[in-house]
């Protein structure tokens, strides 16, 4: 059975490429001894990006539920299959977009400034 795709291979192929890059400037800024890592995830986290949106616009377009039939009368309906894809891919595609952020360089959160020390050093006491 031939998997269906709302896009050819080609535009696939573009897609993913596209989102590579977008991710690439996202986390240009890491560490080298992490790039080699965080490449490996960006073209995962990009191919299951495109996937994603593909399987949305098949969910979209034919629904949630699809019909079966089992036997020469038995006849029902069922999650439909991109349903259990969608739902196993985005939770793998979420831990790898978490993994990325991971790898980024934590900044240190500067306090926030109440402007007390302002007030105080601008009295002329």
């Amino acid at each position: 059975m031939k998997a269906v795709s709302n896009y050819t291979e080609e535009e696939k192929g573009k897609l993913i490429k596209k989102e590579i890059a977008r991710l690439k400037r996202i986390f240009k800024n890491l560490e080298k001894d992490k790039w080699d890592t965080a490449l490996s995830l960006i073209r995962n986290a990009a191919f299951m990006t495109v996937t994603l949106e593909d399987l949305q616009e098949t969910i979209n377009r034919e629904g949630a539920v699809s019909e079966y039939q089992n036997g020469e009368n038995q006849w029902g309906t069922k999650k439909s299959p991109e349903i259990d894809i969608y739902n196993t891919m985005i939770k793998n595609h979420m831990a790898i977009i978490k993994q990325l952020t991971d790898l980024l360089p934590k900044k240190d959160p500067k306090p926030d400034d109440d402007g007390f020390d302002g007030f105080v050093s601008g009295r002329d006491d």
